[in-house]
């Protein structure tokens, strides 16, 4: 299995800066794209942010200028550098990956269990 593990999150005032963490481990051959979602309370699972093999990166509007993307392929791992936070950021946010466990393996997507961000004075 391929297992995500979220971290950073945490309580912030508006206006200020959290960096997320997600750290893919096990048998894991290849990850193609990396991505965050969030869901807030009573509203759907939104991409929040993605990120190819090749770093081409993609934003949903509301994020776009404030939030950052990026991985370190050899960690397996993909950061959201979320700056100039609002109240509207308030979230669970997950760490989601498309990833082949062998050379022979299809390609599964996998979730992380999330991370809570509340943006609140």
């Amino acid at each position: 299995q391929v297992q995500l593990v979220e971290s950073g999150g945490g309580l912030v005032q508006p206006g200020g800066s959290l960096r997320l963490s997600c750290a893919a481990s096990g048998m894991i051959f290849s990850i193609s794209d990396m991505g965050w979602y969030r869901q807030a309370p009573g509203k759907q699972r939104e991409l929040v942010a993605s990120i190819s093999s090749g770093r081409s990166t993609n934003y949903a509007d509301s994020v776009k200028g404030r939030f950052t993307i990026s991985r370190d392929n050899a960690k397996n791992t993909v950061y959201l550098q979320m700056n100039i936070l609002k109240t509207e950021d308030t979230a669970g946010y997950y760490c989601n990956a498309n990833a082949k466990r062998t050379i022979l393996s299809t390609w599964s997507n996998y979730w992380g269990q999330g991370t809570q961000v509340t943006v609140s004075s």
